[in-house]
C-alpha cells in the first residue's frame, strides 16, 4: 500500500517515501550500534540532499566520487565524515579536496605519493587511505565489475611495496552489486589472505557499497559477525558505505499513460523514459516492477511500455494488467529512489521528473520542479 495520494503528484515524478526510508535506516543503525563500525552514504546512489538531515540521525557521514558530491556531503551533512575515492584527482581540484575531505581514497601509490604533499600542508586531520583490488568478486554484469580482468579500480597485490608509506591509515575495496552477507564473507577472507599482513596497525578498512543489507532475506546477523570478527582481530574500525541499501524500495517513479497502439502486440506509451529517467534499466539491464501489474502472460493485458523519445530502444519491458490501459492511466514503478535521479537526463529535451517527498503521515511535499531553464542551462 502506498503511503500518500497519488492525485494531485505531478507526473512523471519521483516520490520518496520517508516511512520506507527511515525503515532502512533503523537497520543500518542496527548495525552500527552492534558492532561499533561506521556506516556511510554513497551518494552516487542516492543524493536527495533534503533528506540528509533525516539520515545523518542515523549514518556517519557521506562517501564521494567526486569533488561535487564532497562539497555536497560537507555542506548538506555538516559535522559528519566526509569521505572521497576517485580512480585518479585532478590536481587543479585537490587543493579543495583537502579542504572538504576527512578521508581520501586513493586509487594507486603513485597517486598518494603526488598528493600527499597537499594533505601534510593542509593542517588537517586527514586519513589517507589506498584502494585495493583483491581480484575477487561475483559480479554478473561486466560493467559492474571493479575486480575485472585490467581493472582500471584499485591496486592489485602485486603492485602493493613490502610495507605501506607512513601516511596510509587505512584500505578501501568495493567489490559487491546487490549482494549478500555471504559474497562479503567470502570475498573478506580472499582480502584477508592477501592484504592480511597489512591490516595489523591501520586504523579503519572500508567494506565499500554494494551489500543488500535493507533487503528482504539478508543475514544481517552474519554481517555483523564479519565485521564484529575484523574489528577484534585487527584492531581497526571497519566502515561500510552503502547507496543502494539506504534508500532501497523507498522510492518510486510515478508515470502517465500518454497514448496506445498496436504493432504486433499492446503498445503503450508514458510519460517516463527509460534512458532518460531510469537508465539503469537499459544500463544493467533490468525490468522494474510496477505496482499492480504483472509479468506477461500473468494477466489479462498485455503491454510493451515505452518511453516518449526517438531512440528506438527506449523500452521499459513487457507487463500485463487486469484491464486495458488508457491515456491518462498512472503505472507507479517500484524503487527509483536510487541510481534514477542521480543519472538521469535530458535527451531529446526531455522534462526530469519533479522530485517529491511523502513524510510519516503521508503529506506530500513538492522539492524540486524542473523546468526549460533547467535543460537549456546545461548546455
Amino acid at each position: 500500500m502506498l503511503g500518500f495520494d497519488l492525485s494531485f503528484l505531478p507526473t512523471p515524478c519521483y516520490v520518496v517515501d520517508e516511512r520506507l526510508l527511515k525503515k532502512n535506516l533503523e537497520v543500518l543503525k542496527s548495525v552500527r550500534d552492534r558492532t561499533g563500525c561506521k556506516i556511510l552514504l554513497a551518494q552516487k546512489a542516492f543524493s536527495m540532499y533534503s533528506t540528509y538531515p533525516l539520515i545523518s540521525k542515523y549514518l556517519d557521514g557521506t562517501a564521494a566520487s567526486g569533488i561535487y558530491e564532497a562539497r555536497l556531503g560537507k555542506e548538506e551533512m555538516p559535522g559528519r565524515e566526509t569521505h572521497i575515492y576517485s580512480p585518479a584527482y585532478n590536481e587543479k581540484e585537490f587543493e579543495e579536496i583537502v579542504s572538504l575531505a576527512d578521508h581520501i581514497v586513493f586509487n594507486s601509490f603513485t597517486q598518494y605519493e603526488r598528493f600527499s604533499h597537499y594533505i601534510e600542508e593542509s593542517g588537517r586531520s586527514i586519513k589517507a587511505g589506498i584502494r585495493i583490488n583483491p581480484e575477487y568478486s561475483e559480479i554478473e554484469t561486466k560493467i559492474y565489475d571493479p575486480c575485472a580482468e585490467n581493472s582500471r579500480l584499485g591496486t592489485v597485490l602485486s603492485e602493493f611495496p613490502d610495507e605501506l608509506p607512513e601516511g596510509i591509515s587505512g584500505l578501501h575495496f568495493h567489490t559487491m552489486c546487490e549482494q549478500g552477507a555471504d559474497v562479503l564473507e567470502r570475498t573478506v577472507n580472499v582480502v584477508e589472505e592477501k592484504f592480511g599482513k597489512y591490516l595489523h596497525g591501520l586504523q579503519w578498512l572500508n567494506f565499500g557499497g554494494g551489500q543488500h543489507i535493507t533487503a528482504d532475506g539478508y543475514d544481517v546477523e552474519k554481517l555483523i559477525g564479519i565485521i564484529n570478527r575484523i574489528q577484534d582481530k585487527y584492531g581497526l574500525t571497519v566502515y561500510l558505505e552503502p547507496g543502494e541499501a539506504v534508500a532501497l524500495n523507498a522510492g518510486f517513479l510515478i508515470s502517465e499513460v500518454l497514448d496506445t497502439m498496436k504493432n504486433g502486440m499492446d503498445i503503450a506509451i508514458l510519460d517516463t523514459s527509460a534512458v532518460c529517467h531510469m537508465p539503469d534499466v537499459l544500463e544493467m539491464p533490468y525490468r522494474p516492477e510496477i505496482i499492480g501489474a504483472g509479468k506477461p502472460e500473468e494477466k489479462a493485458y498485455i503491454y510493451r511500455l515505452g518511453g516518449p523519445t526517438c531512440l528506438a530502444g527506449d523500452i521499459i519491458g513487457d507487463y500485463s494488467f487486469d484491464a486495458p490501459l488508457k491515456p491518462g492511466d498512472k503505472i507507479i514503478f517500484r524503487d527509483m529512489a536510487i541510481y534514477s535521479m542521480v543519472k538521469n537526463n535530458n535527451f531529446n529535451g526531455m522534462p526530469l521528473p519533479a522530485i517529491v517527498y511523502s513524510d510519516e503521515e503521508g503529506k506530500c511535499e513538492t522539492i524540486k520542479i524542473f523546468d526549460y531553464s533547467d535543460f537549456k542551462h546545461r548546455l
